[in-house]
C-alpha cells in the first residue's frame, strides 16, 4: 500500500470551491454535529487495518510514516508528531463510543466498526517480538512500528478491550483472544516492575507505578480488570495490597488518592492524557462491590468532572471558520534528527523539533489547545455517576459538540465529541 493514501469517500468540494460561510454551532443540532464527528472519523482517521491515526488532509490524504522512517527513529523514536503517534490510546477511548453507538443503534454497521477497532488494538499488540510491547500505530506495511509505546498508550489499551470483552458483542471466541493479550501484557508489565516493555536499544518507557492519581488509577484498574477477566485470586489480593499502599508528598493511601480525582501538573490543563486515567476511575467504580471503595471513586469522579468542567470554555476561543496553516508534510523536522539511543534523546530531539514545526504549523496548537482539550474535557464530565453534575453542565456540553464544524479540522482529537454524545444519550440527556 503506497504511503500517501485517500480514506475519505468523498470530497468536501463545496466549501473548497465556494468558500461558503460555515453554518454557525448555535444554529444546528447538537445530534448533527455528532454524527458529523462520527462520519469525519470514519471518512477520514481510521487506517486499513483499523487503527486511528492522528491527522489527515480535508480530503483524508496522509502520508504514514515508512518502515524505513520507524526503523531508524524519524522524526524520533517516540513517534511523537507523526501521523500514527496515539493509535492505541485513541482507539482504546473509542472504542467505547463504538460500542455504545451499537448498543444504541443495533445497525451492523456499528458492530463491524467496534469491531475493527478491538482488531487494531490486538494487532497494535502483535506487531512485535517483545513481550507485552503496544505499539502506537502501524506503518505503510501493517507491521512496521515506532520501538517505544508508553503508559498513554497502554492504559487506553487494556480499558478499551475490558469494555470490548464484557460487551454482548464479544463473541466467546473474541473473549478468549482478548484474555490472552491482556494477561500476558499485564504479567510481562509487572514482571518489568510495572514498566512499559519497549523495543531495543529503549526496552523500556514509562510506568503505572508511583502515587500521583494517574499512576495510582492505572495500576489500580489493571489489577482490579485482571481480577474480574480471570476470578484468579491472587489479583485481588494485590488490588487490596496496592489500595492500602501509602506514598506521594501528603502519604496517601492510593485509595484516598483516587478519591480526590483528577489532577493538572505537568501543564495548566491536560484534559486529554488525564481522561484516560479518569476512564479507568470509572472501571473502578463499575467493576467494585465493596461500598466504601466504591464510595471513594465516586468522590474521585465527582471531583474529576468538576475540575475538567472549568475547561469547557475553551471551545468558545475556537474560532470555526479558523483557516490557519497546517503543514502536512511533517517530515519537515527531521532537518533536526539525529540517531537515538535512550528515551530521554528520544525526548529531548521531538521537544526541539516542535518549537519551529508549531510556527511553521500554528493551526496545530489552536487544535489542540481548542479542540482537544475541551472535547476531552467533555468527556470525563459525562464520566460522573452524579447524573444532576452532568445535567448542569448539559448546555456547555452540547455547546463543545456543536460548536465545530469536523469538516474542517486536521486532527483526530475531536473524538471525544462522539463519546461525549453517546454517554449523553445513555443518560437521556
Amino acid at each position: 500500500m503506497p504511503a500517501s493514501l485517500n480514506r475519505r469517500q468523498f470530497l468536501t468540494t463545496s466549501l473548497a470551491a465556494s468558500g461558503a460561510a460555515l453554518v454557525h454551532a448555535e444554529s444546528r443540532s447538537t445530534a448533527s454535529a455528532a454524527e458529523q464527528a462520527h462520519a469525519e472519523i470514519w471518512q477520514r482517521f481510521i487506517d486499513p487495518y483499523g487503527i486511528m491515526i492522528d491527522f489527515a488532509d480535508l480530503d483524508g490524504r496522509v502520508s504514514l510514516p515508512t518502515p524505513e522512517e520507524c526503523r531508524d527513529g524519524k522524526p524520533n523514536a517516540l513517534g511523537w508528531w507523526s501521523p500514527i503517534e496515539n493509535g492505541a490510546m485513541f482507539n482504546g477511548l473509542y472504542l467505547e463510543a463504538a460500542l455504545h453507538r451499537w448498543q444504541r443503534t443495533g445497525s451492523e454497521k456499528d458492530a463491524d466498526q467496534a469491531r475493527r477497532l478491538m482488531k487494531g488494538l490486538l494487532l497494535l499488540n502483535s506487531i512485535s517480538e517483545v513481550k507485552g510491547f503496544v505499539g502506537r500505530g502501524v506503518s505503510t506495511d501493517g507491521k512496521s512500528h515506532y520501538p517505544m509505546g508508553s503508559n498513554d498508550q497502554t492504559l487506553p489499551w487494556f480499558l478499551g478491550l475490558w469494555r470490548y470483552w464484557k460487551s454482548t458483542l464479544a463473541t466467546a471466541e473474541e473473549k478468549k483472544q482478548i484474555r490472552q493479550h491482556m494477561e500476558e501484557t499485564a504479567l510481562e508489565i509487572i514482571r518489568l516492575g510495572w514498566q512499559m516493555p519497549a523495543e531495543a536499544p529503549f526496552h523500556k518507557r514509562g510506568s503505572f507505578r508511583g502515587h500521583h492519581f494517574e499512576e495510582v488509577a492505572r495500576m489500580l484498574f489493571t489489577l482490579k480488570m485482571l481480577h474480574t477477566l480471570t476470578g484468579e485470586q491472587r489479583w485481588l489480593e494485590l488490588y487490596e495490597e496496592e489500595l492500602a499502599n501509602r506514598g506521594g508528598e501528603h502519604q496517601l493511601t492510593k485509595l484516598e488518592i483516587t478519591e480526590k480525582g483528577m489532577v493538572f501538573f505537568y501543564a495548566k490543563t491536560h484534559n486529554w492524557t488525564s481522561c484516560t486515567a479518569v476512564g479507568a476511575l470509572r472501571g473502578l467504580w463499575e467493576m467494585e462491590a465493596d461500598a466504601k471503595r466504591k464510595e471513594a471513586y465516586r468522590k474521585g469522579l465527582i471531583a474529576s468532572a468538576s475540575l475538567a468542567a472549568e475547561s469547557l470554555s475553551l471551545t468558545k476561543q475556537f474560532d470555526p471558520a479558523d483557516s490557519s496553516t497546517f503543514v502536512m508534510d511533517w517530515r519537515v523536522m527531521n532537518v533536526d534528527w539525529k540517531p537515538q539511543k535512550t528515551e530521554q534523546e528520544a525526548q529531548e530531539l521531538a521537544l526541539r523539533q516542535l518549537k519551529p514545526f508549531m510556527k511553521l504549523a500554528p493551526r496545530r496548537g489552536r487544535e489542540t489547545a481548542l479542540v482537544r482539550e475541551p472535547t476531552a474535557a467533555s468527556w470525563i464530565v459525562t464520566l460522573s455517576p452524579d447524573v444532576e453534575q452532568v445535567r448542569k453542565s448539559l448546555p456547555a456540553l452540547h455547546q463543545v459538540i456543536a460548536h465545530y464544524d469536523y469538516t474542517r479540522l486536521y486532527y483526530s482529537q475531536f473524538f471525544w465529541s462522539e463519546m461525549t454524545w453517546e454517554r449523553l444519550q445513555r443518560l437521556g440527556l
